[in-house]
């Protein structure tokens, strides 16, 4: 048998069953719908859809194409430090985006079905964009008459919630002149609840006391985002974004509390947050010698008050007693980076060079209840103070062809970065850093390709995590930890990518990481916990991505989307030196879509099931599970042209997916003391309703 036919044979397998074994979505794009397009025209190491291809799926928007893409998945890539190389998978014009608060989604959304001319998967390795791994989808978008689309999903569930009626999004595009405009606003809003009952037990399994509990969490998020392009002087070719984002949520738990031997009570936990965001970004490239020279600058700033206050009121009379705990914290964050691009023997380089500084300050406060209903507020001086990072970078690459059928990429750099915490524990320190990657792409005939990466890796810290905190909720606290350094790991990456010819396509990815310093919740030497560094840390990753056309079983217009992974990811516990799992880590999932589009018609249907297993969560005096689910069901029935818009409705969770934590506390260090009690937790969500209505103008 040949190579050809053997792997041919292996890949068709695996699109059959191995998502019945394997997939935590590490970026996961849960609106996967879909059907397949006709096959792809195939030139060497590019597959180019049309909209063509598309046209019985009558898509909104760019976003709405590539969700169609058999085989394929968007990847939002990682939150790098500053801008970085590339991530993700997707790029516009065969340029990346250079804004990190406008996400790919909301770029591709705005992008007009009638303005894709074509979608180009081609390998990361033979592109000019360093940093990008495996296929990458390629959206080649003109820019025509002024044009708009809009779209509005309000959301019904069936207990507790409130409704979400303004979940919704308007945006616009045209040309003035030479040049190039689209805006939008979107608010991304979001309704959740759950109500149900939690039971504690003490140590001998004995019932302690039993709660009704119902919590309800409600989110607004407008944001309004505009980009322009323009051309000119000579060469040059400039990119401006702007953004700005307000956010609010609101998070309220009412528990009834039955004690058995003590006394009866009321509790009322509340967290809220008003937070806004804005960000002034852009680019600009021209020709210099003989290359060119891209200039991208950035400028975000932020304020994310977040508050948090518990009252118990005892069934008796006697007076209520509750904590408090409030931030706020200021952020700033400027990037200026420059990269030159050049031809030169046969590859195409890169020089680049990034500066990148970044400031956190934070005032947090402590409240007790007094007797007369308000908070007594003093400060907290641990979970105040300031956080800041200048950091420098520079970087060669150079992505060369090594034959017609084999493409290299390499890049070489490192970082110095000077990292300083003013305020309880102040402390300054200095870190020279490499990083960098190879690349290799492999496309030995027509329908088949393979990738692989090694790469080293620094990521970025969330500087909350340096000072203290309180969690009134569950009764726990980080000290603030100012030897928090960050993530760093060498990450072998690859991915294989079979098509399948009229059955559809199929793709294989794995990781396998080497950590250093993986951040998670240790105790720190003097007392207490906080988040921290664990010196090695490992993660084992494998996923599955298929897309079964069934037009070749005779079922026209309707195709399978299949998604699986299983993930391995541990570390010795510093507490018991035992190997544990990464907290509250998807290690095991399953996704399956069917959708059919009915041939003659507007009508389409489908429905989709989802199965996720999550690990344990670990603190220094507990341990816990706490998840949703574990399955997951939904059924759609959607109409492509009613009066020209498009109507869904799709019931969610229709297979009684539910909130759970199973909760283990002990009187002193996790698994080296006696337990303290147990708290299990088991709350409805219910059915969920969406009604959409998609539309053009």
């Amino acid at each position: 048998m040949s190579l050809r036919r053997v792997w041919t044979f292996l890949f068709l397998t695996s699109a059959l069953v191995s998502p019945a074994v394997v997939s935590p979505a590490l970026a996961k794009d849960d609106a996967t719908e879909g059907v397949n397009p006709s096959p792809a025209t195939v030139v060497e190491t590019k597959r180019s859809y049309t909209p063509a291809d598309f046209a019985r799926f009558a898509p909104r928007s760019a976003l709405d194409m590539l969700r169609q893409i058999p085989g394929f998945s968007i990847n939002e890539g990682e939150q790098a430090r500053g801008l970085g190389q590339a991530s993700g998978n997707v790029l516009v014009n065969s340029q990346r985006l250079s804004s990190k608060s406008d996400d790919i989604f909301a770029q591709l959304s705005r992008i007009p079905a009638s303005n894709v001319e074509r979608i180009e998967l081609v390998d990361a390795a033979t592109l000019k964009v360093p940093g990008l791994t495996g296929v990458v989808a390629n959206v080649v978008a003109k820019t025509g008459g002024f044009s708009g689309q809009f779209a509005w999903s309000p959301q019904f569930r069936a207990h507790y919630a409130h409704p979400s009626l303004l979940d919704g999004s308007i945006s616009v595009s045209g040309k003035l002149g030479s040049s190039e405009y689209s805006l939008s606003l979107v608010n991304d809003a979001n309704r959740g609840a759950a109500g149900g009952p939690t039971e504690i037990h003490d140590a001998n399994g004995a019932l302690r006391e039993r709660r009704e509990d119902v919590l309800t969490f409600d989110r607004d998020a407008p944001k309004l985002s505009g980009s322009f392009k323009f051309k000119g002087p000579g060469s040059g070719v400039g990119n401006v974004n702007l953004s700005y984002q307000r956010v609010w949520e609101r998070t309220d738990e009412l528990s009834l509390r039955d004690s058995v031997a003590g006394q009866d009570r009321t509790r009322l936990l509340t967290a809220r947050t008003a937070e806004w965001y804005r960000e002034i970004g852009g680019d600009y490239e021209f020709k210099l010698g003989p290359g060119r020279m891209k200039v991208i600058g950035l400028d975000r700033r932020s304020q994310e008050p977040y508050s948090q206050s518990l009252i118990s009121t005892p069934s008796d009379g006697t007076p209520p007693s509750g904590d408090s705990f409030a931030q706020t914290g200021e952020r700033n964050e400027h990037i200026l980076r420059g990269e030159y691009s050049w031809h030169m023997l046969g590859g195409d380089w890169q020089l680049a060079s990034e500066a990148a500084f970044n400031r956190l300050a934070i005032v947090s406060t402590l409240g007790t209840l007094n007797a007369g209903g308000a908070f007594d507020i003093t400060p907290f001086p641990d979970g105040s103070g300031a956080v800041k990072e200048d950091r420098y970078e520079a970087s060669i690459s150079v992505s060369q062809p090594i034959t017609r059928k084999l493409n290299l990429q390499v890049i070489a750099g490192a970082e110095r970065s000077t990292l300083a915490l003013a305020g309880a524990n102040g402390l300054t320190r200095n870190f020279v850093r490499p990083k960098g990657s190879v690349s290799l792409a492999w496309k030995p005939w027509k329908g088949f390709d393979a990738n692989v990466k090694l790469r080293r890796r620094v990521l970025q810290l969330s500087f909350y995590d340096f000072l203290a905190r309180r969690f009134l909720d569950n009764g726990n606290a980080n000290t603030g930890n100012n030897q928090l350094v960050p993530q760093q790991d060498w990450t072998l990456e690859g991915e294989v990518n079979k098509s399948l010819g009229a059955w559809g396509s199929t793709k294989l990815h794995f990781i396998a990481r080497e950590v250093q310093d993986y951040v998670a919740v240790v105790p720190i030497a003097g007392g207490g916990e906080s988040v921290g560094n664990v010196p090695k840390a490992h993660v084992r990753f494998l996923e599955s991505v298929s897309t079964l056309n069934l037009d070749a079983i005779g079922w026209k217009g309707a195709k399978i989307d299949m998604t699986a992974f299983i993930q391995s990811a541990n570390y010795i516990d510093p507490l018991t030196a035992r190997k544990i799992s990464y907290s509250g880590m998807t290690d095991r999932a399953l996704e399956i879509n069917l959708r059919h589009d009915i041939p003659g018609s507007n009508w389409a249907w489908g429905g989709e099931f989802g199965y996720f297993r999550n690990t344990i969560s670990y603190r220094m005096g507990e341990r816990g599970h706490d998840y949703e689910g574990p399955y997951w069901g939904a059924l759609f029935i959607e109409n492509k042209n009613v009066a020209g818009l498009t109507l869904r409705f799709q019931a969610n969770n229709l297979l009684g997916a539910r909130q759970h934590w199973d909760r283990v506390v002990f009187t002193g260090d996790r698994d080296l003391s006696p337990v303290a009690f147990t708290e299990t937790r088991d709350r409805l969500i219910g059915p969920i309703f969406t009604f959409s209505v998609k539309g053009s103008f």
